[in-house]
């Protein structure tokens, strides 16, 4: 009898009724067990988060349960190296508006360089945050190998 009340419930998962998926065990008194879910954030998440700085990219590199999974790893260092070539880019392109300024350059000109690339790194940035919510590995020229290199030790 119990087998095949556990075979009507798989049948009727497959027809199309997904929410029952979450059921375990079924106690035929009534009861409906959940599944337990595995605690912490799913790899999609943590590789997510890892992108909104580099904080959480660093807690995920040092946190156990994160610091073992390659996807995380590999998205938490293209974070970090995505970090710091924003950070070099910025300083350079300051140096550039600072010697440009004192050249005499069009100082319209260059008050929208900054404009243009804090667009491109926002929209970078986004699309990395969405692939890894996503379950892809959007690898970056030149950081993303950088990132697998590091994720793979």
């Amino acid at each position: 009898m119990v087998r095949r009340a556990e075979i009507a419930l798989d049948n009727l998962i497959h027809q199309g009724f997904p929410y029952l998926g979450a059921i375990t065990s079924f106690n035929f008194k009534g009861a409906i067990v959940p599944e337990s879910n595995r605690s912490g954030l799913s790899d999609n998440a943590a590789g997510a988060i890892a992108y909104i700085t580099f904080v959480p990219a660093i807690v995920f590199l040092v946190l156990p349960p994160y610091n073992a999974r390659p996807y995380v790893r590999f998205h938490s260092w293209q974070s970090i190296y995505l970090n710091i070539a924003a950070i070099v880019v910025l300083i350079a392109l300051s140096l550039v508006i600072g010697f440009g300024t004192i050249f005499g350059a069009s100082l319209v000109f260059l008050q929208l360089i900054p404009w243009f690339f804090w667009l491109f790194w926002i929209l970078l940035w986004v699309s990395c945050a969405v692939s890894a919510l996503n379950g892809r590995r959007f690898k970056l020229p030149w950081i993303g190998t950088l990132a697998s290199s590091q994720a793979n030790k």
